[in-house]
């Protein structure tokens, strides 16, 4: 290590190979970052010789002038650097990953995992927690009684050979570096940014070692990125970072202008999840898990394997009451129930044109099934049941929405939030996948 002189005694520091100021400001005027630079910036700002103050600098900078595509694959693989790699080449079956970008009653997670280990297939599915108005994998989970979201990597390990799927938190050993950016992003402004998104992504998913990735990227109200151009460039970002590094992946482009299947919350998706599991639930949930389930067949080389038959014949179910068992919780027992609910009625006859996915999600969000900031306890019982959908015709006094929760002060504001959620009128055609993006 090069040494520089010290003031009269203090200790020597080492010489940093890059000025973080000189990256701002090439990064500010549309400039490029080169490999090594962006490796010690990671670096740098985990040791934290970077402060805080000078990373919201470059950050915001990359939000506004972008990255290119080898700058986007470095900051990745720095991120990556960071941390731990896995290996699931020794589990005897194929592991193929999903991740979704998000949205409003968006519990495909929970039926996918256990019919896909029904099926042959292994999946290590590190979920997160909610925030703002899109729920959290492992907040609905925890709504079962019993049931832990934190695993060893023995035990993530032992149930992949052994039932074939697992949905736990992340370890704090893979991807520190993102943990610490995302933290920063979350208050700084600087979380819709392509770049800053597919990186954050995609260095987990490279890290957890599967052998291909299924991407689910959602556009329309209730997503990050609304405008389906930009859902289109993450989309392809994703697919070509998960190229450049090894891993096969495809992306799916999903609708997510209204809420996905009729319940929004925790402990509701998980009864609506367990409905799909039993061979039933909404068209539109059923339709896009069976969806991802081909695609993630089809990269774990069973792509003339139908998926359909595991929901219906309790072959899916099976796996998750072993998945739900194996990681302490009940698979019987009973989920809350909110102790306030109230009927959200139509004002007049007409035609759903509409029902706005982020009303919703601020909605249930506002009633408890989300949280302001990390760490914020949640209502497992609050939320929303979405009781139409586009294209209804509805009667003056039929019902919209029921919504629960167990502090009755919170219900006036999720009500407000769903004022505005419905819009009259003819409906238009959207399909629920839009389109598909590959290498």
């Amino acid at each position: 290590m090069t040494l520089e002189s010290a003031p009269t005694g203090g200790p020597a520091r080492s010489v940093e190979p890059f000025d973080v100021v000189d990256l701002i400001g090439r990064k500010r005027f549309a400039g490029q970052l080169s490999d090594p630079e962006i490796a010690w910036l990671v670096d740098a700002f985990t040791r934290g010789v970077v402060a805080p103050e000078q990373m919201s600098s470059l950050l915001m900078a990359i939000v506004i002038q972008g990255m290119e595509r080898g700058e986007i694959r470095a900051l990745t693989d720095a991120i990556i650097a960071s941390g731990e790699r896995m290996d699931f080449s020794g589990l005897g079956r194929p592991a193929i990953d999903k991740h979704s970008t998000g949205g409003v009653g968006d519990k495909t997670t929970l039926p996918l995992v256990p019919l896909l280990a029904s099926l042959g297939v292994a999946v290590p599915q590190l979920s997160g927690r909610g925030l703002g108005h899109t729920g959290g994998t492992l907040d609905k989970l925890e709504s079962i009684p019993g049931w832990r979201a934190e695993l060893t990597n023995d035990e993530m390990t032992a149930m992949l050979r052994e039932i074939g799927g697992v949905i736990c938190a992340a370890g704090s050993g893979l991807a520190p570096a993102d943990k610490k950016l995302y933290a920063l992003r979350d208050v700084t402004g600087t979380v819709a940014a392509v770049p800053l998104i597919a990186s954050s992504i995609m260095s987990k998913k490279i890290a957890e070692g599967a052998g291909g990735l299924v991407l689910d990227v959602k556009f329309g109200s209730g997503a990050f990125l609304p405008s389906v151009a930009d859902a289109q460039e993450l989309a392809r970002t994703m697919v070509d970072l998960g190229t450049d590094s090894g891993l096969p992946t495809v992306a799916l482009l999903t609708d997510m202008d209204a809420p996905l299947g009729r319940a929004v919350g925790n402990a509701n998706e998980v009864r609506e999840s367990v409905e799909v599991l039993a061979g039933g639930g909404p068209a539109d949930t059923v339709a896009l898990t069976l969806a991802l389930a081909r695609e993630m067949l089809d990269l774990a080389g069973l792509g003339d394997v139908d998926p359909a038959p595991a929901l219906s014949d309790g072959r899916a179910m099976d796996a998750w009451r072993r998945m739900i068992s194996a990681q302490g919780g009940d698979p019987d027992a009973p989920l809350p129930v909110a102790r306030e609910t109230e009927i959200v009625r139509a004002d007049r006859d007409g035609e759903i044109a509409r029902v706005d996915a982020r009303a919703v999600g601020v909605g249930a969000w506002r009633l408890g099934a989300g949280r302001v900031r990390p760490g914020d306890p949640v209502d497992h019982a609050a939320g929303v049941e979405v009781l139409v959908r586009p294209g209804d015709r509805v009667r003056e006094g039929d019902a919209l929405f029921e919504v629960s929760c167990d502090n009755a002060g919170r219900l006036a504001r999720g009500l407000e939030a769903l004022g505005t959620a419905i819009e009259w009128g003819a409906a238009p055609e959207r399909p629920l996948v839009a389109g598909r993006v590959t290498a």
